[in-house]
């Protein structure tokens, strides 16, 4: 595979720095039993920025930023391990849009969009390119990982993948990779290993990795590639995706989908709810950050020394 697809170069105003200083918090709700941050995809990207400077100046684990959908939440409430992995996360975002339409419903602080992974890389790319974040991509296969690191340097000129590596590896070869991470300097690592091994990693590696933002990205690298098809807008905005998916793959889906749709939307309805609303309105952005944003560039605080 290689980067010679079909793949428009991003445009200079794609590529400019996402400027609002990111130290403001953000609210979180309680959907489907998972508390999950209430951000738009700008914001998150403003906050692995600052989360990313932030490590570069103490010598710290990286945070863990992991992704709820139906099937999180449905395993969240049916897997003890799994359960404990995600309390663990210091930040949960909505991957998946039912999470976005049971915080509008069911709670008093919506969470703004969806912020889909396959989407978030993309941002991520952005915002690396401005302020000169450095990406490590782990997981899939050896032909897909460098694809995707292919397409990316691609289409974000500037882009600094540090290094690479497939997902094929055991737990004994994780002290290997984790010291192959380190010695890159990469701020964000992307982690790819499928459900629910990608969270296991994440929570066992975590004290051995120095990074800003460790972030399990499940089969985003096809996404990027080409390999798998996103599903058409209007059946991303009414929650459909799945359906289109298992369209496409349904001996592998049908009984996933089947056993775990109905729970995760039974425990949407069942286990949302608003946390302290003072909290909430405290942290919510005002209604001009953006405006505010052009006048409050976020400063470069310097490169990261390999560990």
């Amino acid at each position: 595979m290689s980067a010679a697809r079909n793949i428009q170069p991003a445009t200079a105003s794609e590529r400019r720095a996402i400027s609002r200083p990111a130290n403001d918090p953000y609210a979180e709700v309680v959907v489907g039993g998972i508390k999950t941050a209430c951000v738009s995809r700008e914001q998150m990207a403003i906050v692995m920025v600052e989360d990313c400077f932030a490590a570069r100046r103490r010598t710290q684990a990286p945070k863990l930023i992991f992704a709820s959908n139906g099937h999180a939440i449905a395993k969240a409430a049916t897997d003890e391990t799994f359960r404990r992995q995600f309390d663990a996360a210091d930040l949960v975002h909505a991957d998946g849009q039912p999470v976005v339409v049971g915080a509008r419903l069911l709670t008093r602080t919506p969470i703004p969009e969806r912020s889909a992974t396959t989407d978030f890389v993309h941002d991520a790319a952005k915002a690396a390119v401005a302020h000169g974040l450095k990406i490590f991509l782990l997981g899939a296969t050896e032909e897909v990982n460098a694809a995707c690191a292919d397409i990316l340097r691609f289409r974000y000129p500037g882009l600094q993948i540090v290094g690479r590596r497939n997902g094929y590896f055991g737990r004994d070869d994780e002290e290997a990779v984790c010291d192959a991470i380190n010695r890159s300097g990469a701020d964000i690592v992307f982690v790819g290993l499928s459900v629910p091994l990608e969270y296991d990693f994440c929570v066992r590696n975590k004290q051995r990795l120095r990074a800003g933002w460790l972030v399990t990205c499940g089969g985003c690298y096809n996404f990027v590639t080409g390999d798998y098809r996103r599903a058409p807008d209007w059946m991303q905005k009414f929650s459909l995706e799945w359906l289109y998916r298992l369209a496409r793959e349904p001996r592998r889906l049908f009984w996933r989908y089947a056993i775990t749709n109905p729970l995760a939307l039974a425990l949407i309805f069942t286990r949302s709810r608003s946390l302290n609303s003072d909290a909430a309105a405290a942290a919510a952005p005002p209604a001009d950050w953006q405006a505010q944003a052009s006048d409050a560039p976020i400063a470069s605080l310097g490169t990261r020394t390999a560990h």
